[in-house]
């Protein structure tokens, strides 16, 4: 008796290709086209992408269900504790019993849930260049139409770029942690003209990294090129695509809205539905936008330019050989 092999979810299955004659300009209607028959793919490599947010989820968790100690935040606590203590009175008393209830709970630090909490940081940041990578060439690969083996052309793509993927990770984290570091700093500084251009320019700086990030690592899986080089044409890319980074942005923001009122929904009918749903395909169809908008500007600007050495039809063959020519764009 023949079994049928579910389909949802099989990582070897690919989606409905492109038909014959078919405009493939990267447009916004062939975008809709190309997510509806890559969809149950990208769930597929969405769980993949899970890994990327596992470590924060545990670490969420964690901090939620450590040990906090209570601390008064009434500035006259201290105050009036001391002049209880000097001087006893009734009146004191009664103010420093309210004082004392105006408090709150903050983190007890130094404890094994911390070192842990530690220990998932330090594993996220020395793994997550890989995982990017991997993720990015199995996003490519769908833009371009190309056929997609998750579990196979993830690995593939890890054990090709080890050295710069760990390399571009590691530095990748570095600067968000630099960023996330300023932007809490300069909100937390006394107001004045000064904190606001400090602000204002480390919002602008997170907003261009941002940018960046969508072409670091598709211009590392896609070419053979130094990591300096690499930071170099991901701002120059910032700005050339910047009308189809916008369009990326806008997209993503849709797409948050409508996770959140699909939460909204949800949460009506059963609480672990609304948290689990959204976690199926969000990262995944985020990717792919970013990644649809990117990958023309790349293609215009360092592939079609060079002149193809092999044959048209072995794509993956040129991209190999014009390595060398498309250094800088």
């Amino acid at each position: 008796m023949k079994t049928r092999k579910l389909k949802l979810l099989d990582p070897m299955r690919d989606g409905k290709g492109v038909e014959k004659g078919e405009d493939t300009t990267p447009n916004l209607k062939f975008f809709f086209k190309q997510l509806g028959r890559k969809f149950w793919k990208l769930v597929s490599i969405n769980l993949i992408m899970l890994v990327q947010i596992i470590p924060f989820l545990l670490i969420l968790l964690l901090q939620t269900a450590g040990p906090k100690e209570p601390t008064v935040s009434n500035p006259l606590y201290v105050p009036l504790l001391g002049a209880q203590y000097l001087s006893p009175t009734s009146a004191g008393a009664t103010l420093l019993s309210w004082a004392g209830t105006l408090s709150f709970e903050l983190d007890t630090y130094n404890t094994p849930i911390h070192f842990i909490i530690g220990a998932l940081l330090v594993l996220h940041v020395l793994t997550y260049g890989w995982q990017k990578v991997g993720s990015t060439y199995l996003m490519r690969n769908l833009v371009r139409g190309d056929g997609v083996f998750i579990v196979s052309d993830f690995f593939y793509a890890i054990k090709r770029n080890f050295k710069q993927g760990f390399i571009l990770g590691l530095l990748d984290c570095i600067f968000c942690g630099v960023l996330y570091i300023d932007i809490m700093y300069f909100t937390a500084m006394p107001v004045s003209g000064f904190s606001h251009f400090l602000y204002i320019t480390t919002i602008a700086l997170i907003i261009i990294y941002l940018a960046m990030r969508w072409y670091m690592y598709l211009l590392l899986v896609t070419f053979n090129i130094k990591i300096s080089k690499i930071f170099k044409n991901s701002l120059i890319f910032a700005v050339l695509g910047i009308k189809r980074n916008l369009m990326a942005a806008l997209g993503i923001g849709v797409l948050v809205a409508l996770v959140i009122a699909l939460n909204l929904l949800l949460f009506q009918i059963n609480l672990y539905v609304g948290i689990i749903i959204p976690f199926l395909f969000f990262l995944a169809v985020a990717a792919f936008i970013y990644t649809y908008a990117a990958y023309p500007v790349v293609k215009r600007y360092m592939i079609d330019p060079t002149p193809a050495k092999n044959t048209p039809s072995n794509e993956a063959e040129t991209e190999v050989n014009t390595n060398d020519a498309t250094e800088e764009a």
